[in-house]
């Protein structure tokens, strides 16, 4: 079942959360001997089944607290679950002890009635974008496991592809929500920065770290943002919205199914009212430039203090594309970080001034990646005219990280009816325009974003 229907089936009684949670177990169950059986890398199966018993003692009662009441839920492995280790997928956190609190986003969907039954693979320490470095090996593609999912919320994407769950958790610093489930055929939703809290994650980058949620669609998806305490909003209305389609070498396409579903997005959101204009990201190239300076050199911090959070000489047991990454920034001087920052604040602020107010927009749409899912192991792309190969870590973050650098939300939706291995469009909100809003002082960016995402994927 979607995750409206199975709300729905548990709010009439129909299915109880028990039953439902045994059956979430049974199919991690079914994972076991099969290339996806790596996606779960800690299970929590008598807590959930104890969690399941209460709730359903308050839905007998008629106390329902959200649709999230009595879901469950995968949480990816760099977000600390009570009772559970946090790996990070990594060697080095092999012996990690429980946590002994929740994050603060895992507490907020208790709140809410959720149920977490499992963590889920991830890149390792979330510090890169197919899915393929961790300690247990790879993530497997969820239609052709000789392929890549994405990353860094690799499992989460694959389990919500594979229906083992409804919804799953995730963090996206420049692609990680959405670049999985562009691949994987899910709804990626990043909301904007701080709009949930990252307390309990553990960092790649404490500027640029959002939480995230992956589930089947996109009006799951809007159910599960609008059930999470302190955040409801429902999607905002596509018709009289004027939507910027973005152009430019950073959001080029080279694949035609792509390119084919952005135009077909761009109808869509026609269709339902919305003026489609062609625009282009201020400063995009240079916010791409700010974005490894940045990541790169909280990273190092993270992962080279002596007083943090990770064992002495941890670096050693980093499979060798992240050890790389890491002992890369070694040289790199405070003052291009310090920079990095500064222009990364002017170019927000005057890159929304420009789409939001001189532009009117209310939202952006493209392709979310410029790629479909690669070979695994495969570290360049395949040229149909003759080109030299581009880099797949490079293509996979290319167009998703301006908008972690600007701060605002996006959805990755899949492409409706693309033939072949699946695709993304990238919907992101920018708030209404000055003078537009329907309710006065609010800019409810994330409700834009998804009210986009149903006009295209709904």
């Amino acid at each position: 079942m979607s995750l409206r229907e199975l709300a729905t089936a548990l709010a009439r009684k129909e299915v109880t959360v028990t039953a439902h949670v045994e059956q979430v177990l049974r199919a991690l169950d079914g994972l076991s001997g099969t290339p996806w059986e790596n996606l779960v890398p800690a299970r929590r199966d008598d807590a959930a089944l104890a969690e399941a018993a209460l709730l359903d003692t308050e839905i007998a009662a008629d106390r329902w607290r959200s649709p999230l009441h009595g879901v469950a839920v995968a949480v990816k492995d760099n977000i600390d679950v009570a009772g559970l280790p946090t790996r990070c997928g990594s060697a080095a956190l092999e012996d990690a002890p429980p946590a002994d609190r929740d994050a603060d986003i895992v507490a907020r969907l208790r709140e809410a009635g959720a149920i977490v039954v499992a963590k889920s693979h991830l890149h390792e320490f979330a510090y890169g974008c197919t899915g393929e470095e961790n300690a247990d090996g790879p993530a497997a593609h969820p239609h052709d496991p000789g392929r890549i999912t994405g990353g860094s919320s690799s499992g989460s994407a694959a389990l919500v592809a594979r229906k083992t769950v409804p919804l799953a958790v995730g963090t996206d610093t420049g692609c990680s929500v959405r670049t999985p489930a562009a691949l994987c055929g899910v709804v990626g939703f990043k909301p904007g920065v701080a709009a949930l809290p990252t307390r309990g994650a553990f960092p790649l980058s404490t500027t640029l770290d959002h939480i995230g949620l992956l589930t089947g669609d996109v009006v799951d998806a809007g159910l599960a943002w609008g059930a999470i305490p302190g955040v409801a909003r429902t999607p905002w209305p596509v018709a009289g919205m004027r939507v910027g389609r973005l152009r430019g070498a950073v959001f080029e396409t080279h694949d035609p199914v792509i390119t084919d579903a952005v135009d077909r997005a761009c109808a869509a959101l026609t269709e339902a009212g919305a003026e489609v204009v062609d625009v282009e990201l201020p400063h995009a190239a240079e916010l791409s430039a700010a974005y490894p300076v940045i990541v790169g050199s909280e990273a190092y911090e993270t992962h080279t203090d002596p007083q943090g959070m990770l064992p002495d000489a941890a670096i050693e047991q980093y499979t060798p594309g992240v050890a790389g990454r890491v002992r890369a920034q070694a040289e790199r001087p405070a003052v291009d970080y310090l920079r990095a920052l500064r222009s990364a604040r002017r170019m927000r602020d005057e890159a929304l001034h420009t789409l939001r107010r001189e532009q009117g927009l209310s939202g952006l749409v493209c392709a979310t990646t410029p790629i479909r899912a690669t070979l695994l192991g495969q570290d360049t792309t395949t040229q149909a005219d003759g080109r030299p190969g581009l880099s797949v870590r490079s293509e996979l973050l290319r167009m998703c990280v301006p908008f972690n650098l600007l701060g605002i939300p996006a959805v990755s939706v899949p492409a409706p009816d693309a033939p072949g291995l699946p695709a993304g469009i990238q919907l992101v909100g920018l708030g209404v325009p000055p003078g537009g809003e329907r309710i006065p002082g609010t800019h409810p960016a994330e409700a834009i974003a998804l009210g986009l995402g149903l006009a295209v994927g709904g």
